[in-house]
């Protein structure tokens, strides 16, 4: 066998290999000699380029490189499902698709619902060629790269006849030359707990749950990242010209053979007590799935019934969702420890003996305020009740007073912060204490300082929070405009970091480009967000401007109000901030607004309010809302009797013409739009 045929073997061997491991759950090699197989793959594969293939197996592992997300549209609306709680509502759904039908018999698909983020899987000839997330239902992120190092996601199907089962259907086994399949992409439990114990050892902030950390993951601009936090993925919907069947169940099972990981929960019912059993099975047992899961997904199973109830607006009438009860643990409070933010804000956090809680081991909660905690009349020992659903932190709902310890002593909240020592002050009109001393406060220091280089700011992304504290400790950096003095020598440790150090100043160099609206924001003024940055560099163009400007002229920019206002005078008031902008200034950063930027800056929609609604074919809807910003405009999320007029492209969602025509606002193209901005 020579080198070519070999590689193609290897392939072929890997790919059943992934399959048998992360789909079936039935390996059969081991790591090691699984690990022996890849390597010589990759190595075959660097002695003939010209074998090279984007589905291989070699593939699965990533790249550092930097990539830039495209927006694809949808072939098919990736619309969302009505929600519902008690089984009343699944009584009334049921009913309603028997009317629906005029009494047809019909089957429902019971499913569980997966807590993750949907992607859409595009398959030509057997092969992946396109995975796009939900997006806005219309289009989505491409994050082909990323999805390829999922490694329960097939990148080749068998060839076809070589299913790995067989159904009674033999047409079941041939898949369509070209279909598209929908799931969920998911971080098991495992793998969650142990990523969020190496940010807490690192200090670093905790995902939320699983679907936070998967989605932030799967965004990640780097696929090597992406490889190695083990995402999984379950599919759960076919769509095609040409399906093996009119029934969704019986398709989703043809999927199976052809090697996707389809959920082994799902079950074909008729009646309305099969889905509650089906409902009161899975409240509990979905306690022991290795991912989280936050309801069942309710189907009408035949397609061509599907098509017959059709849709509303925004959801199919054949389809709803059941979503569990957030779940609840009684646990022991031991201790209130407070954090300290960017800002110097200071939250109480509950420490508590450990309990299971939604798939999870949960021993902390946030206590948000000193209200929060007078509320419940917190004491030292209480048992509290700790609530976690599948789109929350975990929280405290309440206290079992019966329990309450006789020797109990109620929380003080602290006077003082606890890392500098500083007196907390509370202003007037927030929740929050604060600590003051942010020139001096190392957690407010080093917040910043992330703050300064995050993604939406300078975007330096060659370091992180990891770097910044290493730093941080050493000296080398005490606030941002010290990043600019660091040099290659600084930061090369024992000469054997030379390249991450290069990479790391060159970050720092090149962010000198990066818009003057992104650096207001990044300066980390406190309540300036990166739209009220936006709002403020494009009103007054330039730093000195907005350095100088008075109360009255903060507040005369449209949708800054007198506390953004109060807090940038109390900013640009601080003799050590103006030091920091001057030394930024000298170093090169952007102080004003680009001559391209100034020249396409008018006033032609000034006082306007619109609603962006539909697709586009000459730009993307955050181009728009730029241009609307850019002339004077405000971009609003939804119509009322204050929008000025509707900037409507194509597929404009029913709901929002109808009320448009119902208000009398009017309706723009985006030909007229732009004649209008010329």
């Amino acid at each position: 066998m020579d080198e070519k045929q070999r590689i193609l073997q290897l392939r072929k061997e890997l790919h059943e290999h992934n399959y048998r491991y992360y789909v079936l759950n039935q390996p059969a090699i081991g790591d090691q000699d699984f690990d022996f197989l890849m390597h010589e793959l990759q190595e075959l594969e660097a002695r003939h380029p010209e074998m090279a293939d984007p589905n291989s197996p070699t593939q699965r592992v990533g790249s550092d490189l930097n990539q830039e997300f495209q927006q694809v549209a949808h072939k098919y609306p990736m619309l969302s499902l009505a929600n519902t709680y008690n089984e009343q509502d699944v009584a009334e759904w049921y009913n309603s698709v028997k009317k629906g039908l005029n009494g047809e018999d019909f089957e429902v698909c019971c499913e569980m619902k997966y807590d993750g983020l949907s992607i859409s899987l595009t398959y030509e000839d057997g092969r992946l060629v396109r995975a796009v997330t939900r997006g806005d239902g219309v289009h989505g992120d491409d994050v082909t790269a990323n999805v390829k190092t999922i490694r329960s996601i097939p990148l080749l199907l068998a060839p076809l006849g070589e299913q790995r089962t067989t159904g009674e259907d033999p047409s079941a086994l041939h898949y369509p030359r070209e279909f598209e399949i929908r799931g969920e992409i998911l971080m098991p439990w495992k793998v969650f707990e142990r990523l969020n114990a190496e940010r807490e050892a690192a200090e670093e902030p905790l995902f939320a749950n699983p679907r936070n950390a998967a989605s932030g993951t799967l965004k990640s601009q780097k696929s090597e990242l992406v490889a190695s936090r083990q995402l999984d993925a379950y599919l759960y919907y076919l769509l095609g010209e040409e399906l093996p069947s009119d029934g969704h169940f019986e398709n989703l099972e043809a999927a199976r053979s052809w090697g996707f990981k389809i959920s082994e929960g799902m079950r074909k019912v008729k009646t309305l007590q099969e889905i509650y059993d089906f409902i009161n099975y899975w409240d509990t047992e979905r306690k022991n799935l290795p991912v989280a899961t936050d309801g069942i997904v309710l189907k009408v199973n035949s397609l061509r019934q599907q098509r017959a109830l059709g849709f509303t607006a925004k959801s199919p009438r054949w389809a709803i969702a059941y979503k569990f009860k957030a779940e609840r643990a009684c646990t022991r409070l031991n201790e209130v420890t407070y954090q300290v933010g960017r800002t110097g804000a200071v939250t109480p956090v509950a420490n508590m003996e450990p309990v299971q809680l939604a798939g999870t081991t949960v021993k902390r909660a946030t206590l948000n305020n000193e209200d929060f905690i007078k509320s419940f009349d917190l004491h030292i020992g209480d048992y509290v009740y700790v609530e976690k659903g599948g789109e929350i932190i975990p929280k405290i709902v309440g206290v079992d007073l019966s329990q309450r310890p006789i020797i109990a002593q109620p929380v003080q909240f602290i006077s003082h912060c606890p890392e500098c020592g500083a007196k907390l002050v509370r202003y007037e009109g927030e929740a929050a204490y604060y600590c003051p001393n942010d020139a001096e406060c190392p957690p407010q220091i080093k917040g910043r300082i992330e703050h300064f280089i995050s993604r939406k700011a300078m975007n330096i992304d060659s370091l992180g929070p990891e770097t910044v504290d290493e730093y941080f400790r050493q000296g080398l950096i005490r606030n941002v405009a010290d990043l600019y003095d660091i040099d290659v020598q600084q930061i090369n440790g024992d000469g054997s970091r030379t390249k991450s150090a290069m990479r790391i100043v060159n970050g720092i160099k090149n962010s000198t480009q990066v818009p003057f609206e992104r650096v207001v924001f990044a300066l980390g003024i406190r309540f300036v967000g990166e739209t009220s940055a936006r709002l403020l560099a494009r009103h007054f163009k330039d730093m000195d401007t907005l350095m100088h400007a008075s109360l009255q002229d903060l507040q005369e920019v449209e949708g800054v109000g007198e506390v953004i206002a109060k807090s940038v005078i109390t900013y640009f008031h601080d003799p050590r901030n103006i030091e920091i902008i001057e030394r930024l200034r000298g170093y090169g950063l952007q102080m004003r607004l680009s001559d391209e930027q100034l020249q396409a800056t008018s006033e032609k929609l000034a006082g306007k309010s619109i609603v962006i609604s539909g697709v586009f074919a000459h730009h993307s809807r955050d181009e728009y809302k730029a241009l609307i910003e850019q002339n004077g405009g405000k971009n609003v999320g939804s119509i009322s009797g204050k929008t000025s007029f509707v900037l409507a492209g194509e597929n404009m969602g029913p709901s929002k013409l109808q009320k448009a025509e119902k208000l009398g606002v009017a309706i723009i193209s985006e030909d007229e739009f732009l004649k209008m901005i010329e």
